[in-house]
């Protein structure tokens, strides 16, 4: 991955974004993109950038990534200062006791921790049960309610405390990588379209979009207002090459081993066999997975939006998804980018994806 791809990746996974409160991480997305298309942001914060086709009446093809992270949000301050909260998203309450924390209140970013009674201090039974989420709290240092309250609000959005960090080899882990690595991708594609001087026999449209996690909102909105005949959804999927993960439920599926092809109710079989068939030209190695019902993604919805638009899944493997410490591949990075930009050069004619 080239340096200044990295440094982008970085930086939009160091900025907070948990849903509802994702324009840090949408000014990273927005100013990478200024230099090589037109961009917008619409009211609901998805940011979109356009690069025109050659010719007229062209297909309208979308890109989507979502660019918010789960994480949590302040509900309550109690007496002594603890700050009580809700989950943004799906948080597991196994893995958030004693996690450090970051509150993003109005003056800048306040750490904490999430508290957690020692082990010592535990009856026995109290060892193997789960503390639910409404019975944890943060430790910002407070002495009391009143000067919790003057760097904290309620409402205030909180996320994990952790960036970037590369493991061995192309490895590299962080929160967040779902799904912004999907809005890394967006944007890197549309570099790579800009940078190469050729313009595609489509209008193309990149959205890292809002509100995945909290009923792919986002998605709905931005394409609704796009209204794209093809649509591509990027987006992190299951590795099922670690020791715990049964391999029956989301099929093989190996980090390093490049993108992910779904097939299912909501993939056109034509773009599928675009896609499949362009790995094979470009010699890009890709997995395939089965979703026998309706994605979790915001391929769902532009699947369904309006009078319907032919959609298809590239997803990035990605290990331990929705925790602190999510683990992939920059090389998967790298080759979902290239897929996708060789086989929108491949689109000429969106009739081909109707089905017969």
């Amino acid at each position: 991955m080239r340096k200044e791809s990295f440094e982008f990746l970085q930086n939009l996974l160091a900025a907070p974004s948990p849903s509802g409160y994702e324009q840090p991480a949408q000014r990273i997305f927005r100013d990478y993109l200024k230099p090589f298309c037109q961009v917008t942001t619409d009211v609901m914060g998805n940011v979109c950038g356009l690069i025109s086709g050659k010719g007229k009446d062209l297909p309208r093809v979308m890109l989507v990534g979502h660019s918010d992270e789960i994480g949590f949000q302040v509900k309550y301050i109690d007496e002594n200062g603890f700050i009580f909260f809700g989950a943004i998203g799906g948080v597991d309450p196994h893995l958030t006791p004693g996690k450090r924390v970051n509150v993003h209140g109005r003056n800048g970013v306040v750490p904490g921790v999430i508290g957690k009674k020692p082990i010592h201090l535990m009856e026995a039974k109290d060892r193997e049960t789960v503390i639910k989420l409404d019975a944890q709290y943060i430790d910002v240092g407070a002495d009391d309610k009143k000067e919790a309250l003057q760097l904290v609000r309620v409402g205030d959005p909180v996320t994990f405390a952790v960036g970037l960090e590369k493991l061995h080899g192309d490895r590299v882990t962080s929160r967040g990588f779902d799904d912004k690595a999907g809005s890394f991708v967006v944007a890197e594609v549309l570099r790579q379209v800009a940078a190469s001087g050729k313009k595609p026999a489509i209008d193309l449209y990149g959205v890292s979009s809002v509100q995945e996690e909290v009923g792919l909102r986002g998605g709905t909105t931005s394409a609704y207002s796009i209204n794209p005949d093809l649509g591509i959804c990027v987006e992190v999927d299951f590795c099922t090459d670690q020791p715990d993960v049964e391999k029956k439920h989301n099929g093989e599926v190996g980090l390093g081993k490049g993108p992910i092809l779904p097939r299912g109710a909501n993939i056109n079989p034509a773009l599928f066999d675009l896609l499949t068939d362009t790995a094979v030209r470009e010699n890009i190695a890709v997995q395939f997975t089965a979703i026998p019902k309706a994605t979790g993604t915001d391929a769902n919805v532009m699947q369904i939006s309006r009078g319907g638009v032919a959609t298809a899944l590239v997803k990035i493997p990605l290990r331990y998804m929705h925790t602190p410490v999510e683990v992939l591949s920059l090389t998967d990075l790298d080759n979902a980018v290239n897929l996708i930009v060789a086989t929108l050069y491949r689109i000429k004619d969106k009739q081909v994806f109707i089905p017969e």
